[in-house]
């Protein structure tokens, strides 16, 4: 089951029976837990970034099985159709992103001074051009006064950067909102991850 790439798709059969799933439960956690943990990056102090894929999808799933007992085929797949489309496509990064602040006064403020930042965030592969972040595909999370503090990211990237980042390229990661500006450099050991959510262009 984990043998397949982090861009395919999740189906019924890759996912565990609720039974089963209660046995390898606490060992699976420990899985994903380790495996989403290096695939974070934080943009300065406040905004977090989780690259999504398919491992981290199938806890989701699972957990979701889980907790409202659904065994049904109809609602398995109601669930493989709200998760799958975070998995990315071989092609792009897919991520969610957190505007995290301690105090609910200053993170009323910040988020009606960071309307738009979702649209600012960008990654660039050594030698090439950024890629902004297309949000929330799904649904609109702002309004013209307020940033919502949770959006979901698409980063495209062509085939010259997709080899780049398979030849082993650094990658940069910031944002350029007026009132938020940042930008740091990946550590190895995400865009080794982020590699593997791409198909290799030599294919």
């Amino acid at each position: 089951m984990n043998q397949a790439r982090p861009y395919q798709k999740l189906q019924r059969e890759d996912l565990y029976s609720l039974e089963r799933y209660a046995e390898i439960r606490d060992a699976f956690r420990r899985e994903v837990m380790a495996h989403k943990a290096r695939r974070r990056l934080a943009l300065g102090e406040n905004v977090m970034l989780f690259f999504e894929d398919r491992l981290l999808m199938h806890y989701q799933i699972q957990e979701m099985l889980r907790a409202e007992k659904i065994f049904e085929a109809d609602g398995i797949q109601e669930e493989l159709d709200a998760y799958n489309p975070l998995i990315p496509d071989g092609g792009n990064w897919k991520a969610t992103m957190m505007i995290q602040y301690e105090d609910v006064a200053e993170r009323e403020r910040r988020l009606k001074q960071l309307v738009g930042i979702e649209n600012t965030v960008w990654v660039q592969v050594e030698g090439c051009d950024r890629v902004f972040a297309i949000a929330d595909e799904d649904l609109e999370r702002s309004t013209e006064d307020k940033t919502s503090s949770v959006h979901f990211l698409r980063f495209e990237l062509d085939d010259a950067m997709i080899a780049a980042v398979h030849q082993g390229r650094p990658v940069r990661a910031g944002i350029s909102h007026d009132e938020y500006r940042v930008e740091t450099q990946m550590p190895p050991t995400l865009t080794e991850a982020l590699a593997a959510d791409l198909k290799d262009t030599k294919d």
